[in-house]
């Protein structure tokens, strides 16, 4: 009997710490469900306000950004409408400008017909056969000149020409120019294939076979062919040629003191190209050659 109440004894003295424990743990399970009820609690009372804060904010800021786009779009219109009375104002400046050009391009020729009637009455009143001659040559060369710009102003607005079929109704003019002023026929003849130049290298070309075309006549006979042609490294020959004599023993353009021979070398010099001399056709006469790219 008194082992059974010793050994009672000595479990309630050992349950009592497990007794305690269980408590403790029985507190602290309620004191933590208690604690998160009131999570739960802040939770339902804080989440609709902080979403209703964000949405609350979206709003705000999509008005701003649509504010911001309409007050661009404004902007945009009125840049555009600006721009659009820029051009029209430059449309009419340059249609101005086009108009006045070939009102002074009119004017330029009509004063160079005058020049050339002022020369050609000079010439013809000179007592000197030498004056006469210098200032029949200076009207014909003005006279030139007019018709070059004359019918390289049929051009305007292009960017390349058909150098070929430039020289052939260039060199038909001439022929007849020749042929009204001389009293017999000179015949100047183009040759060669067809091919598309600048405008910045037509011009200049223009003036150059101009004045070889008078050189020619001034000291050739017979025809005076002018030939294009292409090689096979794609540079280009322009060349005039003429029959009757040849060039004089160490012939040097660049010591000449003609104005034509200086007009053609400055040409030359303006397009990046070379000029070259020699015998013509038959080993008659002479050739000049321009080589270009």
């Amino acid at each position: 009997m008194s082992g059974i109440v010793h050994i009672c004894a000595r479990s309630i003295h050992h349950s009592r710490p497990i007794h305690k424990l269980c408590r403790h743990l029985s507190d602290l399970g309620t004191s933590m469900r208690a604690h998160e009820m009131t999570i739960d609690a802040n939770r339902r009372d804080l989440f609709p306000a902080v979403l209703l804060e964000k949405a609350t904010r979206t709003a705000a800021s999509y008005e701003q950004e649509l504010t911001m786009r309409r007050n661009t779009e404004a902007q945009l219109r009125e840049i555009l409408a600006k721009g659009e009375d820029l051009l029209h104002q430059k449309d009419e400046a340059i249609e101005y400008q086009a108009l006045m050009r070939t009102e002074s391009d009119h004017r330029l020729l009509n004063d160079m017909q005058i020049v050339v009637s002022l020369l050609s009455m000079q010439g013809r009143a000179s007592c000197s056969e030498e004056t006469s001659a210098q200032l029949v040559i200076a009207a014909n060369r003005v006279n030139m000149i007019a018709r070059i710009h004359r019918r390289l102003h049929g051009l305007d607005g292009m960017k390349t020409v058909a150098f070929r079929q430039y020289l052939m109704e260039f060199c038909h003019e001439f022929s007849a120019l020749l042929s009204s002023r001389d009293g017999f026929d000179r015949v100047v003849i183009a040759e060669g294939g067809e091919i598309e130049l600048p405008a910045s290298k037509a011009v200049p070309l223009a003036f150059i076979v101009s004045e070889l075309l008078t050189n020619a006549v001034k000291h050739g006979e017979g025809p005076i062919t002018v030939r294009l042609e292409t090689d096979t490294q794609n540079n280009h020959l322009l060349s005039v040629s003429n029959q009757g004599p040849r060039l004089p023993d160490g012939f040097d353009p660049a010591a000449c003191k003609g104005l034509g021979m200086r007009i053609i070398q400055s040409f030359v010099r303006r397009i990046g190209g070379e000029l070259c001399f020699g015998p013509g056709d038959g080993n008659r006469g002479a050739r000049f050659t321009i080589l270009f790219a």
